[in-house]
């Protein structure tokens, strides 16, 4: 029997995707290296703070590594480690397919969650 502490192994394996754009880079990364002006191109909406954030944490978490080439100007690439391709191609895709099949069903409820929480309550 496994005892769910604090510092468990499932807790550890969620927190990455806790932050709301970790798993959006690391699908922008799917199809290989990229800069960092090609990723902020290809996420439509993050701003620069929250991206070198993302990167930052998915770079201490071994899922994202960061090539420098020396040559002037100087150019940057991130790149999917084999840890971070293993968390795309497994949890991530899956969980992307649940969405396609669920999204209505999931916002749905919140609608509705919201439309209760915000009517009048009853005498």
């Amino acid at each position: 029997m496994h005892e769910w502490v604090a510092d468990c192994r499932l807790r550890a394996a969620t927190d990455l995707f806790v932050h709301i754009w970790d798993p959006v880079v690391l699908a922008a990364l799917d199809g290989g290296p990229r800069r960092r002006r090609e990723l902020r191109a290809a996420i439509g909406g993050i701003s620069d703070k929250a991206l070198t954030d993302a990167l930052r944490r998915l770079l201490a978490n071994g899922l994202v590594d960061r090539h420098a080439h020396a040559e002037a100007p100087p150019r940057v690439e991130y790149a999917l480690t084999a840890l971070g391709q293993s968390l795309v191609d497994g949890p991530l895709r899956a969980l992307g397919r649940w969405t396609t099949e669920h999204a209505d069903e999931l916002l749905a409820a919140q609608e509705n969650a919201t439309a209760r929480r915000d009517s009048p309550q009853d005498a």
